[in-house]
C-alpha cells in the first residue's frame, strides 16, 4: 500500500472563510479527504494557519497553504506507506522546521495528516474508528457528547462573556439517548428565548445567539430549559462551560463586559465558585487565562475533586504542556484539537499524555468547521470519553453527531462511555437538602 497522489484545494468553512482540503490517493485508486478547521479563540502557542494576507478575502486566503501541499508536502510523501502515519507526520514536521508549523501552515499539515489517516483506513477496508482504536491500542468507546445550547464570546460577537454554555447527559444509556435529550433541551431553550424576546439568532457553532442582561441569566435560562424538557438538572442533564478566559484577560484583570465587572484572579475564582454552587456545572474549560497559571492551579485546588477543569489555550494539544500542567495540578482534563497540534500523531501523543496523568480527554471541533467528521471516529477509537463539536444545529455540527450514530450501529450501543464521572448528583442532592 503506497501513496500515489496528493492534491489540495480551497474549500469553505462554516463561517464562509477559506480553508484547506487535502486528497490522498493510493495505488489502486482508493483515496480519502481531510479538511482543516479554524478556531476563533486560539491559544498563543497553537500551530499557525498559513494565510495569504493582502486585501482579498480579508487576508484569509489559503492559496499559499494549498501550494505548500501541492509543491512541498506531496513530492515528499508520495511513495510512502499511509499506514506509517507517524513517519509521514514526522516528515512534515521536519520539512516545516518551525516550532509552530508557520512555514507549511498548520492548516496544510492538518488536512494532509487527516487525509492520510482516512486513506489508510479505506485502503485496509476498515472503518476509521477501528484504525484509530488500533493506533491507540484502545477498545473503541462512543463518547459522551458535550453540546452547545447558547453561544457567546467570540462565537457571538461577545454578546455574553461565557463562550459556550453546553449540556451533557451523564445518565443516558447510550449515545442516541444523549442526542434525544439534548434535542429536547435545545428546542426548549429556543422557545424560552423567543417567549422572552431574548433570541438574537444563531451563533457560530449553532447554539442560540442570546440577548441576556447578564451572564448569570444565561445559566438560569439553561436550567429552566433542562426542566422544560422534562429532565432533572444535575441528574439527567448537567452544564458544561467554556469561559475562554484568555479572551477576557487584559492588564492582569478579567473584564466581563456584560456584567460591567473587572476581576483579579481571586475575584474570578469567587465568581466561578458561586456559579458551581448555584447551578449544576460539572465541567469548566479555560476558567482562567493561559497567562494566569496560578489562577488555574488555585481553581483546580479548590474544585478539582468535584468538577472537570479543562485546559485548552494553556495546553494547545501539546504533550509536554499537558505533562507540565499535570505536575503543577493546573487542571484535570485536556481538550484535543488536531489543527491546534497540526498533525494527528501529535494529537494522539497529547491524548496519551493526558491518559498517563489520569486525566480525561475531550476531542474537539473548532468554531470554523467543515463537513469532515473524522473527529467522531477519533473520539470513539481513542476512547477519549467525550466529544465537543458545537450545537445541535447546523450541518457541519450534525455531520459529526450523526456520524457517531452510524458508528454506534457498528460498535454497538453498549460501547458507550457514559458520564458517571461527570454526574451532578451532588448538586441535585444539595438542592434537596
Amino acid at each position: 500500500m503506497r501513496i500515489e497522489e496528493v492534491s489540495a484545494r480551497r474549500i469553505w468553512d462554516s463561517r464562509g472563510r477559506p480553508t484547506v482540503e487535502a486528497v490522498v490517493r493510493l495505488q489502486g485508486g482508493v483515496g480519502a479527504r481531510g479538511a482543516a478547521p479554524a478556531g476563533a479563540s486560539r491559544g498563543s502557542k497553537e500551530a499557525i494557519e498559513l494565510r495569504d494576507g493582502g486585501e482579498r478575502l480579508g487576508g484569509l486566503g489559503v492559496e499559499r497553504a494549498v501550494q505548500a501541499v501541492r509543491e512541498i508536502i506531496a513530492p515528499a510523501i508520495i511513495g510512502m506507506d499511509p499506514r506509517c502515519q507517524r513517519d509521514i507526520d514526522s516528515l512534515m514536521i521536519e520539512i516545516d522546521g518551525t516550532p509552530n508549523k508557520s512555514r507549511l501552515g498548520g492548516n496544510a499539515t492538518t488536512a494532509v495528516s487527516l487525509a492520510v489517516f482516512n486513506a489508510a483506513a479505506a485502503g485496509a477496508g476498515v472503518p476509521v474508528w477501528r484504525k484509530a482504536a488500533d493506533e491507540a491500542r484502545q477498545d473503541p468507546e462512543l463518547p459522551l457528547p458535550e453540546i452547545q445550547i447558547f453561544g457567546g464570546g467570540t462565537h457571538a460577537q461577545r454578546r455574553i462573556d461565557i463562550q459556550d454554555l453546553m449540556v451533557m447527559a451523564p445518565g443516558a444509556a447510550n449515545f442516541d439517548e444523549c442526542l434525544e435529550l439534548t434535542a429536547e433541551i435545545y428546542h426548549a431553550a429556543g422557545a424560552l428565548m423567543r417567549e422572552r424576546g431574548r433570541l438574537a439568532g444563531v451563533a457560530d457553532e449553532g447554539g442560540w445567539w442570546p440577548d441576556f442582561k447578564c451572564n448569570e441569566e444565561a445559566l438560569e435560562t439553561l436550567v429552566l430549559a433542562i426542566e422544560k424538557a422534562g429532565a432533572s438538572p444535575g441528574v439527567d442533564a448537567v452544564i458544561s462551560l467554556d469561559m475562554a478566559a484568555s479572551e477576557l484577560w487584559s492588564d492582569d484583570r478579567y473584564r466581563l463586559s456584560l456584567d460591567g465587572a473587572e476581576l483579579d484572579s481571586g475575584g474570578m475564582l469567587d465568581l466561578l465558585s458561586s456559579w458551581i454552587e448555584a447551578y449544576p456545572i460539572v465541567s469548566i474549560e479555560d476558567p482562567f487565562s493561559e497567562h494566569d497559571m496560578e489562577g488555574m492551579k488555585s481553581f483546580t485546588e479548590a474544585h478539582g475533586e468535584r468538577i472537570q477543569i479543562v485546559g485548552d489555550d494553556c495546553l494547545v494539544t501539546n504533550p509536554a504542556r499537558i505533562r507540565d500542567a499535570a505536575n503543577e495540578n493546573a487542571c484535570n482534563a485536556a481538550l484535543l484539537k488536531v489543527n491546534q497540534a497540526g498533525t494527528l500523531s501529535e494529537t494522539l501523543d497529547a491524548h496519551a499524555a493526558a491518559r498517563e496523568a489520569g486525566w480525561r480527554s475531550i476531542v474537539s471541533a473548532r468554531s470554523g468547521e467543515t463537513e469532515d467528521a473524522t473527529i467522531s471516529h477519533l473520539a470513539t477509537g481513542w476512547g477519549a470519553g467525550q466529544l465537543k463539536v458545537g450545537s445541535f444545529a447546523r450541518s457541519e455540527r450534525m455531520a459529526k453527531w450523526n456520524e457517531c450514530v452510524r458508528i454506534q450501529d457498528e460498535v454497538g450501543a453498549r460501547a458507550f462511555a457514559g458520564g458517571k464521572p461527570l454526574s451532578g448528583t451532588w448538586w441535585a442532592e444539595s438542592r434537596q437538602a
